[in-house]
């Protein structure tokens, strides 16, 4: 393995372990910001939020029913197990596992699949496709509408 192949796959760790750090802050224009300008978020029940401000509206969405369901919007995002394919010099996916914590205890966990460009700024998220395969009796993702597997 060369060094631009290690030097891609860190830098593509760093950009998966940024977001979820600045998800568990709430720090929704840092994570914006880790997206290309058209990226995507995709959940497994089939909603597709495109583009800076459908991602805005969904983690602000998410947040206030974290907060309404367990009175905190304490989160934490555990992520494990990364798989990194570089497809080119400037194009890659990733598969990693989550487990997300809330106070509450462990909450759900899943896996991520996601397509990772190289900009001028740096990697960045053209597509996340989050999926949910469990969650936690009385979590707060096991009481969401819309928690397709």
């Amino acid at each position: 393995m060369d060094v631009a192949t290690l030097a891609a796959r860190e830098a593509i760790r760093d950009l998966v372990a940024a977001y979820a750090h600045a998800a568990d802050r709430g720090r929704f224009e840092d994570l914006l910001a880790l997206f290309t300008p058209d990226g995507t978020i995709e959940l497994a029940d089939g909603r597709t939020f495109a583009g800076t401000a459908a991602i805005r509206d969904f983690l602000t969405v998410s947040a206030a029913s974290l907060g309404d369901a367990t009175g905190s919007r304490y989160v934490r995002h555990h992520v494990s197990s990364h798989h990194i394919l570089l497809e080119a010099p400037e194009r890659a996916r990733g598969f990693a596992y989550f487990l997300v914590v809330t106070e509450r205890g462990p909450d759900h966990w899943g896996r991520y699949h996601d397509e990772c460009l190289r900009t001028a700024d740096g990697w960045r998220f053209a597509r996340r496709r989050i999926r949910v395969e469990g969650w936690a009796p009385g979590s707060w993702a096991g009481g969401r509408p819309g928690k397709a597997r």
